[in-house]
């Protein structure tokens, strides 16, 4: 891993700021945080949102990288574990909210006109269609939709990359109409 003089030297210029060591730390130890978040999240896409979450949560706190008490793949490992427990218990919390609303569609189904039938049906089918999916995706559609944050705020509240946060809408929401569409779903 960290050998010799180059790795102190990427440990000095990493912790200094410099961008071009952000780069040549992502290059040394990009597959070794990957590999953790693929084993503990379970989908490439999940990995690689959380590696991409790690790299910058590196960069952001890099001030607080003291090589007297480690080097960095250990630093860096520390990091992943601690956004892999974040992402897992935010996957307890989603779950424990969208099973919540689904016990609450069901609870008002006796009351309903037909139309309000269909509607609930298909609030158990999305909400079921989002348990699926993976986080930050599940989340970011949960910002966006139910509580009606813009991209910025969500990119804020979060703290990933606007981009990131673009690319996850438009890429889940293709999914889940495609979901729905194949469970005959929408209406």
């Amino acid at each position: 891993m960290d050998s010799g003089a180059d790795g102190d030297d990427l440990a000095v210029a990493f912790r200094k700021g410099d961008p071009d060591s952000l780069g040549r730390l992502y290059e040394r130890y990009g597959a070794l945080v990957y590999t953790l978040a693929r084993r503990a999240l379970g989908t490439p896409e999940d990995a690689e949102d959380l590696t991409q979450q790690v790299f910058v949560a590196a960069w952001r706190s890099r001030d607080t990288f003291d090589p007297a008490r480690g080097a960095l793949p250990a630093w860096l490992t520390a990091i992943t574990r601690n956004k892999i427990a974040d992402q897992l218990r935010a996957r307890q919390r989603d779950a424990a909210r969208v099973q919540g609303a689904v016990q609450e569609a069901v609870q008002d189904t006796p009351t309903l006109a037909p139309d309000g039938l269909d509607q609930v049906v298909n609030r158990i089918v999305l909400a079921d269609e989002l348990d699926q999916l993976g986080e930050p995706q599940r989340m970011i559609i949960m910002l966006a939709f139910y509580t009606d944050l813009t991209h910025e705020q969500i990119s804020a509240a979060l703290q990933l990359p606007l981009g990131t946060v673009k690319s996850h809408i438009r890429r889940t929401l293709l999914r889940l109409r495609t979901r729905l569409e194949a469970d005959g779903g929408t209406h």
